[in-house]
């Protein structure tokens, strides 16, 4: 099949899709949409919501719809390396067999990240950064494609151990989720205190999935495009000549060099879902707010003054 029919036909089953996902899924478009284009891009999103807002739900839902396997870890303090990436034990003839934890699957939601201590995140963030892992001298690689959806709470920060910057910058994504509308609250009341299941029928298989990944990655891009994302990502960082007021002012550090390459990439797969063979500006600034969120540190200055990510992202388009 020729990229174009590809192409083509990614933008049908990605609508299908959608459909499925809505099933169970009410209203959080915006936010579907990111996790489904982290997905496609072959990044990791970090997902920031209060209790409540089905995490768990969208992500499981999301898995089966693409027909891959879900494994949800929740982070606890006391949670071990060895406890998710899985460890070697004595069989009955005395030799040593490893058994797998549960980061072997396709998509993990990694549920309250910031709960759990730095050596049992690292374990993690290594895993999503090689596909693959090490127990006891032994490399084991992770069955592709391979998705890490982290969820945190921003409400709560005692005993909780916050992700260090450099390790937020392996998030693709950095996802906000809202509280729903009155009318998409009413509907969510409606589905979910009745008797009737819903079935969610799996569209993709996990072949499909690393073919329109490798189809999207192989989209050409316009150098000015390219040009437009860098120049972006480097108005972000305050010692810049290009930087303006707003970042001199209200940022400590800006974004570096993985945010550029994610930016392309996300824009890649925000052209193609809305059935464009090559992205242009207006799909770079469609994926920034999310890309740059998490990357960006804001001083005491713009908290003190309320200054939020979204409205410094904004003034660098």
């Amino acid at each position: 099949m020729s990229d174009v029919a590809a192409v083509q036909q990614f933008v049908k089953k990605y609508k299908d899709l959608k459909q499925e996902v809505a099933k169970v899924i009410v209203g959080q478009d915006d936010v579907v949409n990111q996790i489904l284009i982290s997905v496609f891009s072959g990044g990791h999103s970090l997902l920031v919501g209060v209790p409540g807002l089905a995490k768990t739900l969208m992500v499981n839902t999301i898995a089966k719809a693409l027909g891959l396997d879900f494994k949800r870890i929740q982070f606890t303090p006391d949670l071990m390396p060895s406890d998710i990436l899985g460890s070697e034990i004595l069989d009955e003839d005395r030799n040593f067999k490893f058994i797998k934890g549960p980061i072997f699957a396709n998509i993990i939601l990694a549920d309250e990240i910031n709960r759990t201590p730095p050596k049992t995140q690292a374990a993690l963030l290594e895993a999503m950064q090689e596909r693959a892992v090490t127990v006891a001298g032994h490399h084991y690689k992770l069955d592709l494609p391979y998705f890490v959806l982290a969820t945190q709470n921003p409400i709560e920060q005692e005993g909780t151990y916050p992700l260090p910057e450099a390790q937020l910058d392996r998030f693709m994504f950095a996802i906000n989720l809202e509280y729903p509308s009155f009318d998409e609250e009413v509907k969510v009341v409606k589905a979910t205190t009745t008797d009737v299941k819903v079935e969610v029928n799996a569209l993709f298989s996990t072949a499909e999935i690393i073919e329109f990944q490798n189809v999207i990655r192989r989209i050409p891009v316009a150098d000015n495009v390219i040009e437009y994302a860098v120049s972006m990502v480097g108005k972000t960082r305050p010692n810049s000549t290009s930087a303006p007021d707003i970042i001199k002012q209200y940022i400590d550090w800006g974004a570096g060099p993985r945010a550029s390459q994610n930016l392309i990439l996300a824009a890649k797969t925000h052209a193609v879902i809305n059935g464009k063979f090559s992205p242009d500006n207006e799909d770079v600034q469609a994926v920034a707010t999310s890309i740059l969120r998490h990357r960006i540190i804001k001083n005491y200055k713009a908290e003190a003054e309320g200054i939020s990510e979204k409205q410094i992202i904004k003034s660098l388009f």
